[in-house]
C-alpha cells in the first residue's frame, strides 16, 4: 500500500528553521517526482515546492523561494523540506506529495501524507 509518513513540525519562532521529512514506499517514491504543498486555516492548499526524481529539476513557488529548500534522499526513500527564515504566514498543515512521472509538471499530486503542522508564532 503506498504510504507517505510526514515528520518534524512543530512551533518555530519567527526567523527560526525547521525540517520536515517525508517516508515514503518505494514503490511511489523511486519513479516519481516528490513534493510539499502546505494548507493554512481557511485558505485553500497550495503548492509550495517539488523536486524530479533524480533531484536535478527543483521548483518553488515565489513566496517561498530563498528560504525553503526540498532534497531527496534515493537511498532511505526520503524527501526533505528544509525552511529557514519561517514567517507567521508560513503557518500551516504541510502535505507531502508524490507526483506520477519523474518531472513535475504542474498536476495535482497521486499520492498524498496525512499532513504535519508547522505554526510560526512568538
Amino acid at each position: 500500500q503506498a504510504q507517505l509518513l510526514e515528520s518534524g513540525g512543530g512551533l518555530v519562532q519567527p526567523g527560526g528553521s525547521l525540517r520536515l521529512s517525508c517516508a515514503a514506499s518505494g514503490s511511489i517514491f523511486s519513479g516519481n517526482a516528490m513534493g510539499w504543498f502546505r494548507q493554512a486555516p481557511g485558505k485553500e492548499r497550495e503548492f509550495v515546492t517539488a523536486i524530479s526524481r533524480v533531484g536535478i529539476g527543483t521548483y518553488y513557488a515565489d513566496s517561498v523561494k530563498g528560504r525553503f529548500t526540498i532534497s531527496r534522499d534515493n537511498a532511505k526513500n526520503t524527501v526533505y523540506l528544509q525552511m529557514n527564515s519561517l514567517k507567521p504566514e508560513d503557518t500551516a498543515v504541510y502535505y507531502c506529495a508524490a507526483f506520477t512521472g519523474i518531472y513535475y509538471t504542474g498536476k495535482r499530486p497521486t499520492y498524498w501524507g496525512q499532513g504535519t503542522q508547522v505554526t510560526v508564532s512568538s
